[in-house]
């Protein structure tokens, strides 16, 4: 295994930063996902890494190698790395166990360590029974974990998935999630998720890395990312937050649609313009005004939904915005209503920008 630096990294065609001076330090044995929206850089950054696409300015290190630079660029053959495409890209004339086994013919093994490896990672990756079936004969699942076994067997320092998990119905992409991360946890490689998906980098990464035009807006642990979200990109992107904007009293208080709100995790200039990010699912909503909290702003239902396990509320403020609130099932409250919303303190997390 290898740590993986991106230090200063840039990729630009003509006048456009693909990937905007990019660093990011992935340690040894961790899964990180770029996790972003399309256009945002994020498979740019991975190609960076694997090797196909030669930086316009600043460097890749793999442990003390340097492999990418302006002035020179290691070879994708040469670094020590697997990758996983979107469209598994295997090989459809052979069967399982010979699309797995390809990368150790390639490095002319003997054959008692290949059928060691291989009979390793079939069993690993619960394809055995499959060994002497052919691609067109597997479902997208099935497919999935034979591109996962072939990358895994020849023992890369550094694994590298481009939205692997793309192609699958809704149901198998999230039984894969779970199989992505047990095999990593199983072989620990240093590992690059490249996903759009907020609830497969939730569930598979160490760290995730938002990307946003080129440039990593934030990065930290998946609960980090959620519960402290910096920017109103992060906040909105991640879980769907309600940003809350308005003027700051002080460091803590904004005012907000004729209330004034106390918040955490950062800091106002006082006079300025500031923003908040609060979850949806931590607004309370209520019928009758509450007496003793603070943080509370009055509003109309103006649309109702009931999603089986919760309701979606939308609630106009007094200054005409918005809030989306999901509650349980049992809170009914019909459109039209006049209700009271409770921000939780606790729960308004300034923004940075």
């Amino acid at each position: 295994m290898a740590s993986v630096e991106l230090r200063g990294l840039t990729k630009r065609y003509g006048d456009l930063a693909v990937v905007d001076n990019v660093s990011l330090t992935i340690d040894h044995g961790r899964l990180v996902c770029l996790l972003g929206p399309s256009g945002c850089g994020k498979t740019t950054t991975l190609r960076l890494i694997a090797g196909f696409v030669e930086p316009s300015a600043g460097e890749i290190r793999v442990g003390d190698k340097l492999v990418s630079s302006p002035a020179r660029t290691t070879p994708p053959e040469r670094r020590n790395m697997s990758m996983i495409f979107q469209s598994y890209a295997l090989w459809p004339h052979m069967t399982v166990a010979e699309n797995v086994a390809y990368g150790l013919e390639l490095r002319k093994l003997d054959r008692d360590t290949i059928k060691r490896k291989l009979s390793a990672i079939l069993a690993t990756t619960h394809l055995g029974a499959l060994a002497d079936r052919y691609p067109g004969e597997l479902s997208g699942g099935q497919q999935q974990r034979v591109a996962l076994a072939r990358a895994l067997i020849v023992e890369p320092e550094t694994l590298l998935l481009d939205e692997p998990l793309s192609n699958l119905d809704a149901n198998l992409r999230e039984e894969m999630r779970f199989e992505v991360r047990r095999l990593h946890d199983e072989y620990r490689y240093t590992t690059v998720y490249v996903t759009h998906d907020q609830s497969e980098a939730m569930t598979t990464a160490d760290v995730i890395a938002v990307m946003n035009l080129g440039k990593i807006e934030q990065a930290g642990s998946p609960e980090d990312i959620y519960e402290r979200p910096r920017s109103e990109f992060v906040a909105r992107f991640i879980g769907s937050s309600n940003v809350i904007k308005g003027q700051a009293l002080d460091e803590s208080h904004l005012s907000y649609a004729g209330s004034t709100l106390r918040c955490t995790g950062g800091r106002f200039v006082a006079g300025s313009a500031g923003a908040v990010a609060i979850r949806q699912h931590v607004v309370g909503l209520w019928a009758k005004k509450p007496d003793t909290m603070e943080n509370v702003v009055p509003g109309t239902v103006v649309r109702q939904v009931f999603l089986g396990s919760g309701r979606d509320y939308l609630v106009e403020m007094p200054d005409r915005t918005q809030l989306r609130v999901v509650t349980s099932a049992a809170e009914n409250i019909p459109q039209g209503a006049a209700v009271w919303l409770h921000l939780p303190p606790e729960s308004c997390r300034v923004l940075s920008g």
